[in-house]
């Protein structure tokens, strides 16, 4: 993968201010370690920091080529897996290659089919392209919102840049955070919603939409979206088609100039993906790498819970008997979790999951020192109904987004004097609701069958983009490529379609996915009850982070005293909530750490609060 950023202006010699936008590029640098490069003209400036996975000779960027006496240039962070299908297609229109990278082919079918070029890809993308001869910018970003894009307007530039912080880098835009920032922050975080950059003046290219910006416009279309349609499938052939989406998915990703990896919790999503990776490298005579992560001393203090009814080691353990792959175990401590929050923001740029986000931010920089690709589970349970609030029928017939009911308690933290500008209430509530109403639904459906395309649709568009937003994050601050087979969009399309009585075979949490995939896994993976991704239950944990906390207490000058009241964060001290602020992991002390987080972040990055 790569960082791409870049400035378009019809008013100011962009050539003439190429330290501006140079620095841009070094603060992505981590995205992209092993080349750099750049591209000016008059009007614009493209720039790239390149991790290189394919075609490492002739895939440097930003990648011009000249057709029909007109020169396009392309910055491209992604990959295509259909790139040899694509690539045929333009042979036969004619085109010719130079090398054999998906960026080439990328740019050439946008010279050959326009934005249309976005129909025929399928992979994780987000990329800009100048159009000399026209002055226009084209951008786009994948179906699923997998790879990231921020712009922001001025009076005088156009930017846009893979990461917030490589827009704030031009001092073209300003830290600034309106109402609406703090509401987001305070009552939506570490969600976001979709399109919104948190900051005042910075915005994000939305999954599934390209924009043109151009001397007389900026126009953003959407090119996809989930719908309905009749289904007709019997149980045999939605299984056999399911297997085959899932399994070509995944050896589609295995695909690489670089070697690949695995993550190997034991669950049944990384379990599929390592088994077909692992037929597939023994099949080629090589051995596939997984990779594991534990906590310092879980097994002495992990409690089971509805949420987490085990943990990993045991069913890692069965997973390394059954492959032919050698298995990396990395395990963290405490201290380094909890000083890992504040890296963690910077690769976020925003407060996050707070452990949750850190661990696997630890746990990409040991990966990173063996490998440069992997392939991670994520998204399975959004697209195959795995989560609890798909399975509960209280929690999924109550209005409001199923992993987020602490609006109330997350009241109590807010100013008072903000509280009677923000209606936390109806601020989410109408994101929920509007979502709902904009969910494709065929006539005549069941209040079940209504209500699951709803839960899939909230799901795909608010809680997986969070994880992803992660899973970029964490794994492009330490280098790290990390892939997501189950975000195929074709899974998603197909599965949109499936009624929820097969999903729900016997009666089991993803169980159509199970039965599909039933010959690849032992049994006790195969039926393992879900687990989400494995946080520390050591009570050192609770107790650092407090510390933490205490130190933000103890400065009467600390920026969160302009949002949060100081009495609610000092009694959140000895608090034991029950209620989750977000999802299943995050409870009292990621709470902490959010607001930890948050601190931090309001004064690394010299946010200003605009009413």
């Amino acid at each position: 993968m790569c960082g791409i950023a870049g400035a378009v202006s019809y008013c100011c010699t962009i050539a003439d201010e190429q330290n501006r936008f140079l620095q841009m590029q070094k603060v992505l640098e981590p995205r992209g370690p092993d080349a750099c490069g750049a591209y000016f003209t008059d009007n614009a400036a493209l720039l790239h920091t390149r991790l290189a996975v394919i075609d490492l000779k002739n895939g440097a960027q930003p990648m011009q080529t000249v057709y029909d006496g007109n020169r396009y240039t392309v910055v491209y962070n992604g990959e295509l897996y259909n790139t040899e299908e694509i690539r045929k297609d333009l042979l036969a229109c004619g085109h010719t290659f130079t090398g054999h990278s998906d960026t080439e082919v990328l740019l050439k079918s946008y010279i050959a089919w326009g934005e249309k070029c976005v129909d025929r890809f399928n992979g994780i993308f987000a990329f800009a392209i100048w159009d000399e001869a026209k002055k226009s910018l084209f951008m786009a970003r994948d179906r699923i919102g997998v790879k990231p894009l921020f712009y922001a307007k001025t009076d005088t530039h156009f930017l846009f840049a893979s990461e917030i912080k490589a827009l704030l880098a031009s001092a073209l835009v300003k830290p600034e955070v309106d109402l609406q920032g703090i509401a987001e922050v305070m009552f939506i975080g570490p969600g976001r919603t979709p399109g919104y950059g948190i900051f005042r003046s910075i915005s994000e290219l939305p999954p599934a939409h390209y924009a043109y910006f151009t001397p007389d416009r900026f126009e953003i279309t959407k090119y996809w979206e989930l719908r309905d349609k009749p289904f007709s499938d019997s149980l045999e052939q939605t299984v056999e088609h399911v297997r085959y989406l899932v399994t070509d998915a995944i050896t589609r990703q295995l695909v690489s100039d670089v070697p690949v990896c695995t993550f190997l919790s034991g669950g049944l999503d990384s379990s599929i993906i390592s088994s077909v990776a692992d037929r597939y490298f023994h099949a080629h005579g090589e051995q596939l790498h997984t990779f594991t992560v534990e906590y310092k001393d879980n097994d002495k203090y992990f409690k089971t819970s509805k949420f987490q009814p085990n943990s990993d080691a045991q069913f890692v353990g069965i997973m390394n008997d059954y492959l032919h792959a050698q298995n990396h175990l990395v395990e963290l401590d405490t201290d380094a979790l909890v000083q890992a929050l504040y890296a963690a923001v910077d690769a976020r740029d925003l407060p996050g999951m707070a452990d949750v986000d850190s661990s696997l931010l630890l746990f990409c920089r040991e990966i990173k020192k063996q490998g440069t690709v992997a392939l991670s589970g994520e998204c399975a349970d959004e697209i195959f109904g795995g989560y609890p609030w798909y399975r509960d029928k209280t929690i999924r017939m109550t209005d409001g987004f199923p992993w987020a009911q602490s609006t109330k308690y997350r009241m109590t933290f807010l100013r008072d004097d903000l509280a009677r500008q923000i209606d936390a209430e109806n601020y989410v509530y109408e994101k929920y609701i509007d979502t709902v109403r904009r969910t494709d639904k065929m006539q005549g459906l069941s209040d079940t069958e209504s209500r699951m395309k709803e839960m899939m649709k909230l799901n795909l568009e608010w809680f997986m983009q969070t994880l992803l937003d992660r899973k970029d994050r964490m794994s492009m601050a330490c280098g790290l490529e990390v892939r997501v087979p189950f975000c195929d969009y074709r899974i998603a399309e197909y599965l949109y379609t499936v009624p929820w009585e097969y999903k729900d075979y016997k009666h089991y949490e993803k169980g159509l996915l199970r039965e599909a995939v039933k010959d690849l896994l032992p049994e006790e993976i195969l039926w393992r009850k879900k687990s989400p991704y494995p946080k520390t239950h050591n009570p050192a944990y609770l107790a650092a982070v407090r510390i933490e906390l205490q130190k933000v207490l103890d400065n009467e000058n600390a920026p969160i005293f302009a949002i949060a009241k100081r009495e609610a964060l000092q009694r959140l001290m000895t608090a034991d909530v029950l209620e989750p602020w977000y999802g299943q992991l995050m409870t009292t002390p990621q709470t902490i750490a959010y607001f930890v987080q948050m601190n931090y972040w309001l004064e690394k990055y010299n946010i200003q609060i605009k009413m």
